[in-house]
C-alpha cells in the first residue's frame, strides 16, 4: 500500500501547476468558463482528478490562476523611455487586446476582487498615476478611474464579439440597422442620438477605448 501511495504521490508532484494553467487557458478559451471541467482538464493532461487537485483548490482557484497567468504576460512588457501617460496608454491597449483574445479573462477579474491578477493591473497603474505627480489625496481616485474604465470598456468589447459570434453578427451589417435605428428616433427626444448616429458603422472600437484613456489622463494631470 505505501508503495501504491508513493507512486501516486510522485505522478501528482510529476504535473506541474504551470501545465495545469496552461491547459485550463487553452479549455477557457475554447469554450469560456463552462468548457473548463476537471473531466475535460484531466482528459486533456492524460491524468486524474487527484493530480489536479494536488495543485489547486477548486474550479475558482483554476480560473484566478489561469486569469493571473494572461495579466503576467500582459504585464511583462514595458515599453523603454516611455512617459508616465505613454506606459498607462500602452498597458491599458495591452489589456483590451488580451481581454479580447481571451473574452474569459474580463469575468474573472471581476469575480477576483483584492486578488492578485487585479493587484498586478492596481500596482502597475498606480506607479504611473503616482509618476504623474498626482497628490495622495487624489491618487485613489485617479488610479481606480483608470481601473475601471480599462476593465469595463475592455469587458464590454470582448462580451460584444462573444455575442456576435454567438448569434452570427456581422458588424457592418449589424451597425448599419442599429445606426438606421438611431436615425429615426424621435428628434425631440433623442437629438444626441440622432446626430450621431452616422458615426457609429464606421467607429473604430480599440481608438474609441484609447480615446478615453486620452481624457481620462489629461483630467488627471490637469489635477495634479
Amino acid at each position: 500500500m505505501k508503495e501504491r501511495n508513493d507512486t501516486r504521490s510522485r505522478r501528482q508532484r510529476s504535473l506541474t501547476r504551470e501545465q495545469i494553467i496552461d491547459a485550463s487557458i487553452r479549455l477557457l478559451d475554447e469554450g469560456g468558463e463552462g468548457g473548463l471541467t476537471f473531466q475535460a482538464l484531466s482528459k486533456l493532461l492524460a491524468t486524474g482528478p487527484g493530480a489536479i487537485y494536488w495543485h489547486v483548490a477548486d474550479k475558482s482557484d483554476l480560473v484566478t490562476a489561469a486569469c493571473d497567468e494572461i495579466i503576467a504576460r500582459t504585464m511583462e512588457a514595458k515599453p523603454a523611455g516611455a512617459s508616465p501617460q505613454e506606459t498607462i496608454r500602452a498597458l491599458a491597449l495591452d489589456l483590451f487586446d488580451a481581454i479580447d483574445a481571451h473574452p474569459w479573462v474580463g469575468a474573472a477579474l471581476m469575480s477576483a476582487p483584492g486578488q492578485l491578477p487585479m493587484v498586478r493591473i492596481f500596482e502597475r497603474i498606480g506607479q504611473q498615476v503616482r509618476s504623474l505627480g498626482v497628490s495622495a489625496e487624489h491618487e485613489w481616485s485617479a488610479v481606480s478611474a483608470l481601473l475601471n474604465y480599462i476593465l469595463g470598456v475592455a469587458g464590454q468589447n470582448a462580451a460584444n464579439a462573444k455575442l456576435a459570434a454567438v448569434q452570427g453578427l456581422e458588424r457592418a451589417s449589424f451597425l448599419g440597422e442599429v445606426s438606421a435605428a438611431w436615425s429615426a428616433l424621435d428628434p425631440e427626444s433623442y437629438p444626441f442620438t440622432r446626430s450621431v448616429a452616422a458615426q457609429l458603422p464606421a467607429h473604430d472600437d480599440r481608438k474609441d477605448y484609447l480615446d478615453g484613456i486620452d481624457l481620462l489622463l489629461r483630467g488627471i494631470v490637469a489635477s495634479s
